[in-house]
């Protein structure tokens, strides 16, 4: 069969399919996406980002003014800062160098970290031929989940964060429905996916969830290395809605109280064919009668 002729017979069959099937409309009714502008670069600020470490200084930090600041680079030092501005469910990008100079071992040598709501902790550390306990490893939901693989770069070299954090969901009582939900991809490298957080990350005791707002502060840890940053910036994220949905759609839409809905499920293909029937087992032969095993004597 010529190329030509198979292809048109492809088309015909795709466009039988499509004369004797029905096509799937929802019904539900969506708003148009919101335009946004990509940097130049993947790495770069998109149109709607604010920036936290840029060109213009530390003006978006309470306590920014502690940490030395020259030519878009920040290093830590006299203590933590945390954003003027608080946020929800959020993208942040972040890049960060330890120290060149290598000193100390385990958690002593660039150590920092970057809090959410200022409770949720991922791990900043020269992981790089440096051992320490697991979930305290660069990329590490500190004390929690330690990162699926290590990708870190050698001590002075630039490395990338890229994060999205979902908040807890609670209901109307204070409860948790939904936890913490954090994603890390380091220098590109996926270390936690969508893990679900089981409380606040402390050091001194066992995980748990504490009272807080909707939004908060974005936090960077000062831990006594001059661990330095560049070009971090965030995006407050927001699922989108529709506008109109109907009420005898199978659809289970995005709620909150996702923990009391109940999903459904697409039913089983209809089929006429009959059931296989099993096959008999298959008859062993009979044993052999044993011998006496006693001898006559």
């Amino acid at each position: 069969m010529s190329k030509p002729v198979f292809l048109a017979l492809v088309c015909c069959l795709g466009w039988v399919s499509l004369a004797n099937g029905q096509e799937f409309l929802s019904g539900i009714e969506w708003p148009e996406p919101q335009v946004v502008t990509p940097g130049e670069k993947p790495t770069d600020a998109p149109s709607d980002a604010t920036i936290l470490i840029g060109s213009e200084g530390m003006s978006a930090w309470k306590g920014g003014d502690q940490w030395k600041f020259a030519e878009g680079v920040a290093t830590a030092d006299k203590g933590g800062i945390e954003t003027k501005e608080e946020f929800g469910d959020v993208q942040v990008h972040l890049e960060w160098a330890s120290p060149e100079e290598v000193k100390g071992r385990g958690q002593g040598r660039g150590n920092s970290g970057i809090f959410f709501m200022g409770k949720y902790e991922v791990q900043i550390l020269d992981s790089y031929d440096n051992p320490t306990y697991f979930d305290g490893q660069a990329g590490a939901v500190y004390k929690q989940s330690p990162p699926m693989v290590n990708a870190m770069k050698k001590p002075g070299e630039w490395n990338t964060y890229d994060i999205i954090f979902n908040r807890p969901v609670r209901n109307d009582k204070g409860d948790v429905i939904a936890p913490a939900h954090i994603t890390v991809l380091h220098n590109g490298v996926v270390l936690q996916n969508s893990y679900a957080v089981r409380g606040s990350t402390n050091w001194h005791k066992p995980p748990a969830y504490e009272p807080h707002g909707e939004k908060g502060s974005i936090g960077l840890q000062f831990h006594g290395n001059p661990v330095k940053f560049r070009n971090m910036w965030v995006r407050e994220i927001k699922p989108i809605e529709p506008t109109f949905v109907p009420e005898d759609t199978e659809m289970v839409r995005y709620k909150a109280d996702w923990s009391t809905e109940k999903m459904k499920t697409a039913p089983a293909p209809e089929t006429s064919a009959a059931p296989e029937e099993k096959a008999e087992p298959e008859s062993k032969p009979a044993e052999p009668a044993k011998e006496d095993a006693k001898e006559e004597k």
